[in-house]
């Protein structure tokens, strides 16, 4: 397609050349991975994930990007030949530093925010993939006695080929927008091992889930286009804005966070479609009669779970799901020590790597430090809810923590999508940092007001 062309197409859509460029190597990866069921034998399908990665990689942002995703690739690698036992605690720094300094160079955050793309949302999701690896064949080595059940599930007990390793980053462009997924189940899902050997269930039939996910895809970009128009960033820095009145500047808050996720939507619809169509999002049969295959795997988020989350713990459940389980496990559970339970640190250590990934901006920052004042509070009317046997007194209870939810979270998205520490600061001073203060005041309060234990039975005693 020419130039020309190219620009007529993106201002009829409201975008720029690199994004719709972007846009149209991301929706190809739908037939690229289609086409993946149908490549013969194991080394062959190896290859063509490896290739066709590097191809719409290049084709999207040019041949800088696929340099820049080898510095990490080759790292990492490397780090497993030398040194296993701690390759992955050497592969987390170098990969997180490499990033870091990508989102520095190029000022990713800002050309988002302006509308523009670059490399580093892909490396981002590359130097996840890059990491598990890492530490899962760093835990082949450890007895399996000592770990957890997903570390025994995800080991590596032998180091993988140079083709496997790559195309496991690279596969079929999925390290677009991903979602993240495990080495082990790459490898199972490229030779036909697992619950992806053929069995006498039959082979799970991806057409429906994906054309589903397609038209979930059509619905959430039509909806964002609508509302992006009417609820701009720009008009926080606006007079108007700070001439309304407290409720009205609230509302349009909660109306801004609500029209930034349907991008999001967007996006990671058409990486489930693509992960669905080339049969690696399936994660299993389900125990109905007839079973139905499930798509787990290629799910990363849970739309209405989001809108209408009844607490904030539900929410790393249903956003980012793949992300937020890469940090619980890589991140949240490794911090916890032996014989202890996780508290506030490893929750505030999780958001810190969480903000560090998306960059270093101070919105980011906020919100991720945000999000982990938002998280402790909503637990602190949980367990009150939990602790009541008033029936009415607990249906109040789960409603505070709905409407809880539904504030502090759009509040807090605010600094996610604004980004500088002004603009930040002013979008939260506006509304009395409403949110802020009230997950504080629950944290205290729950220091204060603590509800009874409920009463173990023996059996669980004895557990």
């Amino acid at each position: 397609m020419e130039l020309p062309e190219m620009e007529s197409m993106a201002s009829a859509i409201g975008v720029s050349v690199p994004v719709l460029r972007f846009l149209l190597c991301f929706v190809a990866t739908i037939p690229v991975s289609f086409l993946h069921r149908f490549v013969p034998g194991v080394t062959g399908r190896h290859l063509y994930a490896a290739v066709t990665g590097a191809v719409l990689s290049y084709l999207s942002f040019g041949f800088s990007s696929n340099l820049h995703f080898l510095v990490p690739m080759l790292l990492g690698y490397a780090s497993m030949v030398i040194s296993r036992k701690h390759c992955g605690i050497i592969t987390f720094f170098v990969a997180f530093g490499y990033l870091i300094g990508c989102h520095v160079y190029y000022m990713s955050g800002d050309a988002w925010k302006e509308g523009g793309i670059d490399a580093t949302g892909a490396l981002m999701v590359i130097t996840l993939k890059i990491i598990s690896c890492v530490i899962n064949y760093g835990d082949g080595s450890l007895k399996e006695e000592n770990l957890r059940e997903a570390q025994k599930k995800n080991r590596l007990e032998k180091l993988p080929s140079f083709l496997e390793y790559f195309g496991y980053c690279l596969c079929c462009g999925s390290h677009f927008a991903g979602p993240v997924y495990e080495m082990k189940d790459y490898l199972e899902w490229t030779e036909r091992k697992g619950i992806w050997k053929a069995s006498e269930k039959g082979s799970p039939s991806p057409y429906g889930a994906t054309i589903r996910a397609i038209v979930q895809a059509a619905m959430c970009m039509g909806l964002y286009l609508y509302l992006v128009p009417h609820y701009p960033l720009a008009r926080f820095s606006e007079p108007i804005y700070q001439e309304w009145g407290f409720w009205k500047r609230l509302s349009y808050q909660y109306m801004s966070g609500f029209t930034a996720r349907w991008k999001y939507y967007f996006i990671w619809s058409i990486s489930e479609a693509s992960m669905i169509i080339s049969g690696l999002g399936f994660s299993g049969w389900s125990d109905s009669s007839p079973p139905k295959p499930k798509w787990d795997r290629a799910k990363n988020v849970d739309i209405l779970g989001v809108e209408f989350a009844k607490s904030a713990v539900q929410l790393p459940l249903v956003w980012n799901i793949q992300v937020s389980t890469w940090l619980r496990h890589y991140v949240y559970e490794r911090l916890v020590q032996d014989g202890k339970k996780a508290g506030f640190f490893q929750l505030l250590a999780t958001q810190t790597v969480s903000a560090v990934w998306h960059g270093l901006y101070p919105g980011y920052m906020i919100f991720f430090v945000q999000s982990a004042l938002f998280i402790a509070g909503s637990r602190v009317i949980y367990r009150w809810q939990q602790a009541t046997s008033a029936a009415l007194f607990k249906k109040i209870l789960v409603f505070l923590n709905f409407a809880y939810t539904l504030l502090v979270l759009n509040y807090s998205c605010i600094g996610f999508l604004v980004l500088s520490l002004h603009e930040t600061l002013a979008g939260y001073g506006s509304v009395y940092y409403v949110g802020t203060i009230l997950p504080i005041a629950l944290i205290l309060l729950g220091n204060i007001i603590k509800p009874a234990k409920p009463a173990r039975s023996k059996a669980r005693k004895e557990q």
